[in-house]
């Protein structure tokens, strides 16, 4: 498989949940076998990222390459919609704690204890993450604590609007 082109795709959302532990380690460890062999500047998302986390062989080896990404040319993004995620697995923090950024949405109110763990947030972060609209975000960039909203122009909203009704109007 090439994995020069612009952007690759794998996809594991059809299998069996017993099965994407495994296949989502065996493309990463593909792709890190790939990154290694030729360096150049990639970027590897890892979107639902807790179903590494679930297993500690899976986590150990995300951690690891995280931690060596960099020399190889590689940035990483991993994604999951519960920090929870991060804070059960011994790996996790480390994961947290290693990224250059974070970049986080909406939070609920049980869930910013956990975050608060991770990240020494202060209060002023904690009611902001409760409290974010659509596309109101706050990014932690080593010591640098930036809130962002992100205001869409009319004909952006139009573009990118996942609502039906407004786009028949």
């Amino acid at each position: 498989m090439d994995i020069n082109n612009r952007i690759t795709v794998f996809s594991i959302r059809d299998l069996e949940d017993a099965l994407k532990t495994p296949a989502m380690y065996n493309v990463l460890n593909f792709i890190w076998t790939k990154v290694r062999s030729m360096k150049r500047q990639r970027l590897l998302v890892c979107d639902e990222a807790w179903i590494m986390l679930q297993n500690d062989v899976s986590a150990n080896f995300m951690f690891s390459m995280t931690k060596r990404a960099r020399k190889y040319w590689l940035w990483i993004t991993t994604i999951s919609q519960d920090i929870e995620d991060f804070v059960r697995s011994p790996y996790g923090k480390p994961i947290v704690s290693n990224s250059s950024m974070q970049i986080l949405l909406k939070q609920s109110t049980t869930s910013i204890k956990s975050l608060n763990q991770l990240l020494w947030l202060s209060e002023a972060e904690q009611q902001k993450l409760i409290s974010c609209g659509v596309w109101e975000w706050l990014i932690f960039a080593g010591n640098q604590h930036i809130a962002l909203k992100i205001v869409a122009s009319p004909s952006e909203k139009e573009m990118i609007t996942t609502d039906v009704k407004r786009r028949s109007e």
